[in-house]
């Protein structure tokens, strides 16, 4: 089962690395491998994002979610609901003296034949989305205090 962890620390305040997070719309300012997104229906709790990432060759492959899990400002997680890969992910967020204390996690399950075929490109976009925490904590601590 493909699955990624990993801790920074942002300084800002909790509800301001929240409302950046949770805001789907800001994944192009830090997330390199997200091609679009779009709020489709709702918001907090099981509001629904069209996100189109990029796949082999370049080509878009739909990721869309819904959040699934929303406490502000410490805890948002998210489920896909589209495309060939379905991962769930959550965010928790938890106050320190530098700021922001981030975890990030994503997992998938991914059975038999498909697991074999796909796992190993899983793993390394799971670690993709690792490596750009390095990209937000950049935004966040370098950029005027979200809205």
């Amino acid at each position: 089962m493909p699955s990624a962890t990993r801790t920074i620390t942002i300084r800002r305040a909790p509800e301001d690395v929240f409302a950046f997070v949770s805001d789907g719309s800001t994944a192009t300012q830090w997330r390199p491998g997200v091609t679009d997104i779009g709020l489709v229906s709702g918001s907090g709790l099981g509001a629904r994002y069209a996100q189109g990432v990029k796949g082999p060759g370049g080509r878009r492959i739909a990721a869309d979610y819904e959040i699934t899990a929303w406490d502000p400002p410490r805890h948002l997680a998210f489920a896909a609901i589209a495309g060939p890969v379905r991962p769930s992910g959550e965010y928790r967020l938890e106050p320190v003296p530098e700021g922001t204390r981030l975890t990030f996690s994503l997992d998938a399950v991914l059975g038999g034949l498909k697991g074999m075929v796909m796992g190993r490109a899983v793993q390394g976009s799971m670690d993709a989305e690792m490596a750009a925490l390095d990209r937000l904590k950049s935004v966040l601590d370098a950029g005027p205090a979200p809205a």
